[in-house]
C-alpha cells in the first residue's frame, strides 16, 4: 500500500480540434491530471492517415519534452496518466493502449476496472500478448469485433463489459468517450476557445487549458467527436453510482463533480464532522494535501484556530511508487515535516480524509509528539475504509484495512492519538447535497452496485499467467 491513502484512479484525456497540434493541449490537460496516477504517461495523436503513440514509465514531464512534442503531429488525439489495477506497473502496460487488425486501428485509455475479466478473455483467441490489462483486452475486442468501423467494434464491445470502465479512444478521424452505466469514474466534456473539443477525467484539466465545461458523458453514453459535432449514442441504461471517494480524495480540490465543488463538499464534511466528533484544542491542523478542505470547514465550525502545521514539500512523490515499506517510511519524513513553532504546548486537531493501514497516521501523530504537542485528536472526513474496491483502487483484500477488522477504539491506540473520530457514512453523503443512491460506497459500506466474482479477488495480476 502507499502512504495511508487508497491508491488512484487513472486520468484520461481525449482532444478533437483539427488544424491544430493537439499533443501540448493533452500535455497540459495531464499535467492537470497526475493526482490520477504517477506511474506512466502516454499520447497517442492522429493526421488523418497515421496513427502515433508515445508512452512511457514516469510522471508526465519526465516522460515529455518540447523535442517529443514536436514529434506527435495531429489534430486529434488522446492521453493517459496510470496507477496499475490490473496488470503490473510495466512499460507494456502502460497506456494508451494500440491495436491493428489489418481492418480497424484503435487507441485507447482506461479508468476503471473489469470485473468479468477472465471471462472476456476466455472468449478471445488464444495469443500471446505483451500487455496483461484489461484495457489491452477492451481494445483486442473492439479491433476484432467484425465490424465495419470502429465506432460500432465499440458499440458492439461495451455492452459485453461488466465493472468500472471510463474509456477515451480514437481513431484516425474521430475521438470517443463513454463511462459504463453507473458511471463510477468521472468524465466531462468541454469546449475549446480555439475551435474543437476535450474530454477528460476532471474539470480541472478543462482549466488548464483554457476549455469550457459543456457537460459530463452520462453513465451508459458513448460519446463521439468528429467533423460533424458531438454524438451521443446510448448502449446501456443509467444507473448512476459515482464513487463517492472522488469526492473525498481522489479528485482535485479545484474540480466540479456531478457539478457541486469538489472542496465545497470537503469543507462541508469537515463541519459535520465537528458536529459528530467534537474536540477541545488548540489548533485544527489538515494532512496535506486532501485533508485541507476537511480541516478548513472543521475549524469553522468548532471555532478552533486553522494552522498548516504539516509542510509538504512538493519535491517529493507520492510515497506508494517506493518498493518497500522501509523507504515509504523514509518518504512520509521527507515529504511532511512539523513546523514546531506552531505545534509545540499546543492540543492539535488533526484532520485527514482516510485511514487505509494506520502506519503513515501512527507516523505523523509521533512527528506530531517529538514537536512538542500535548495532544493529538485525529479526526477523518470518511467513514472507515473496511471493504476493498474491485473498480479501480487497489486495495485488493481485507488484511490490508486496519478498520476492517479493528475497533475505533484499537485503531486509536495503533496511531497513538488522544482520540480518533470518523465522519459518519450518513454524514458524508449529506455532504454532497445530493441523493445518496447516487454513489457508490461499497468500502464503507460493502454495497457493491456490480456483483464481484470470486475470480475476481485476485484482480491486480491476475492476467500475468496468461501472456
Amino acid at each position: 500500500m502507499n502512504d495511508g491513502k487508497p491508491k488512484e484512479a487513472c486520468g484520461v484525456v481525449a482532444v478533437y480540434a483539427p488544424g491544430q497540434e493537439v499533443a501540448k493541449t493533452i500535455y497540459y490537460a495531464l499535467y492537470a491530471l497526475q493526482h490520477r496516477g504517477e506511474e506512466s504517461a502516454g499520447i497517442a495523436v492522429s493526421e488523418g492517415d497515421t496513427m502515433v503513440v508515445f508512452k512511457d514509465m514516469g510522471l508526465v514531464g519526465q516522460v515529455f519534452d518540447e523535442y517529443r512534442l514536436k514529434s506527435l503531429t495531429g489534430g486529434l488525439g488522446i492521453g493517459h496518466v496510470r496507477y496499475s489495477t490490473t496488470g503490473s506497473s510495466s512499460w507494456e502496460n502502460a497506456q494508451p493502449i494500440h491495436r491493428d487488425s489489418g481492418t480497424l486501428e484503435v487507441a485507447l485509455g482506461h479508468n476503471g476496472n473489469l470485473v468479468n475479466t477472465m471471462d472476456l478473455l476466455s472468449k478471445l483467441a488464444p495469443r500471446r500478448r505483451a500487455a496483461s490489462t484489461d484495457s489491452d483486452l477492451i481494445a483486442e475486442m473492439i479491433v476484432n469485433s467484425g465490424k465495419p468501423t470502429v465506432e460500432e467494434g465499440i458499440l458492439d464491445t461495451l455492452p459485453r463489459l461488466k465493472g468500472a470502465f471510463t474509456l477515451v479512444m480514437m481513431d484516425h478521424e474521430r475521438v470517443y468517450g463513454c463511462r459504463d452505466p453507473h458511471g463510477l469514474r468521472p468524465l466531462v466534456i468541454g469546449s475549446l476557445s480555439s475551435g474543437g473539443y476535450v474530454m477528460a477525467s476532471e474539470t480541472c484539466a478543462l482549466d488548464a487549458i483554457g476549455a469550457v465545461l459543456v457537460r459530463e458523458v452520462e453513465p451508459g453514453e458513448l460519446v463521439t467527436i468528429d467533423a460533424q459535432g458531438i454524438h451521443s449514442h446510448r448502449f446501456a441504461a443509467a444507473t448512476p453510482a459515482l464513487c463517492v471517494f472522488e469526492y473525498v480524495y481522489f479528485a482535485r480540490a479545484d474540480s466540479v463533480l456531478y457539478g457541486k465543488s469538489v472542496h465545497k463538499t470537503r469543507y462541508q464534511m469537515g463541519r459535520r464532522l465537528w458536529e459528530e466528533s467534537p474536540a477541545v484544542a488548540d489548533l485544527v491542523m489538515p494532512v496535506p494535501d486532501s485533508g485541507r478542505g476537511a480541516a478548513a470547514g472543521y475549524a469553522a465550525a468548532s471555532g478552533i484556530p486553522y494552522g498548516d502545521a504539516l509542510f509538504r514539500s512538493p519535491y517529493v512523490g507520492r510515497t506508494f511508487i517506493q518498493p518497500t515499506q522501509a523507504i515509504r517510511q523514509q518518504g512520509i519524513r521527507t515529504k511532511l515535516n512539523p513546523m514546531a513553532q506552531m505545534i509545540e504546548g499546543k492540543t492539535l486537531v488533526v484532520v485527514d480524509d482516510s485511514i487505509v493501514r494506520g502506519n503513515s497516521m501512527r507516523q505523523i501523530v509521533r512527528m506530531l509528539r517529538d514537536a512538542g504537542a500535548k495532544g493529538v485528536h485525529v479526526r477523518v472526513s470518511s467513514p472507515p475504509v473496511q471493504w476493498p474496491c474491485f473498480y479501480g483502487i487497489d486495495i485488493a483484500s481485507r488484511d490490508e484495512l486496519i478498520a476492517a477488522n479493528t475497533s475505533v477504539d484499537e485503531i486509536r491506540q495503533h496511531i497513538e492519538a488522544d482520540s480518533l473520530g470518523y465522519l459518519s457514512l450518513e454524514g458524508m453523503l449529506a455532504s454532497t447535497e445530493l441523493a445518496s443512491d447516487k454513489f457508490c460506497t461499497a468500502c464503507f459500506s460493502s454495497e457493491y452496485p456490480i456483483a464481484i466474482p470470486d475470480d475476481v479477488k485476485v484482480t491486480k495480476n491476475m492476467l500475468e499467467a496468461q501472456i
